[in-house]
């Protein structure tokens, strides 16, 4: 839901700082990799109490995944670019609760399983309706030029690194926080059936 209005405030740094990665021969899969990378670390980091440096890898890591798709557009996209990017996106958002889990199981662990089932349901719904959609000739721009039609939700990018980062911030909320954003996580993949049964009526 915040990522339009994000992406209107971060876009101008992202594409100065891709410029110069550009220069220095970056590609957008070694940007993406060593941002998952990155984000594994930080998953290890909270796992093993260190909160606060989990953050800052977290958010490290998410501009890091900002950044391969603005190297992209000067050097061109590719389709396993685009597949890439969306894989190593769900090793990231899965990792990072997991890593609550691993620090207090008896604490975090109903909760934890909660909001991963939660991304397996919003991610399934995202991408079966990506496929629908590009087998139909369907396009958007509605979050920029993507390698697959994107559908917008109330639980986006900006809302999960937010929730992330209160995680961070108040890991004694984890249960409590992690059952909302899974709610609003599951809003999202239910909003995208409706709108996939409008879409999608009829034989092509």
């Amino acid at each position: 839901m915040l990522d339009g209005w994000a992406r209107r405030r971060i876009d101008p740094a992202l594409n100065l700082t891709a410029r110069q990665l550009v220069r220095l021969g970056a590609t957008p899969n070694a940007i993406t990799v060593a941002s998952c990378l990155i984000g594994l670390a930080a998953a290890a980091a909270i796992a093993a109490g260190n909160l606060y440096f989990g953050l800052f890898l977290l958010l490290v890591s998410r501009i890091g995944d900002g950044l391969d798709g603005a190297v992209a557009k000067i050097t061109g996209s590719s389709d396993f670019g685009g597949f890439l990017d969306i894989v190593l996106d769900f090793v990231f958002y899965g990792a990072i609760p997991l890593g609550f889990v691993l620090l207090d199981p008896a604490a975090n662990a109903v909760a934890g399983a909660v909001l991963i089932f939660s991304f397996y349901v919003n991610g399934a719904s995202f991408l079966a309706y990506a496929v629908m959609a590009e087998k139909r000739g369907a396009t958007t721009d509605a979050r920029g030029s993507k390698s697959l039609f994107f559908t917008t939700g109330l639980a986006e990018a900006t809302e999960t690194i937010l929730f992330f980062a209160a995680f961070c911030l108040f890991p004694g909320w984890f249960p409590v926080l992690a059952y909302a954003f899974a709610a609003i996580t599951f809003y999202t993949a239910l909003s995208r059936i409706v709108l996939a049964a409008s879409a999608f009526r009829g034989k092509t």
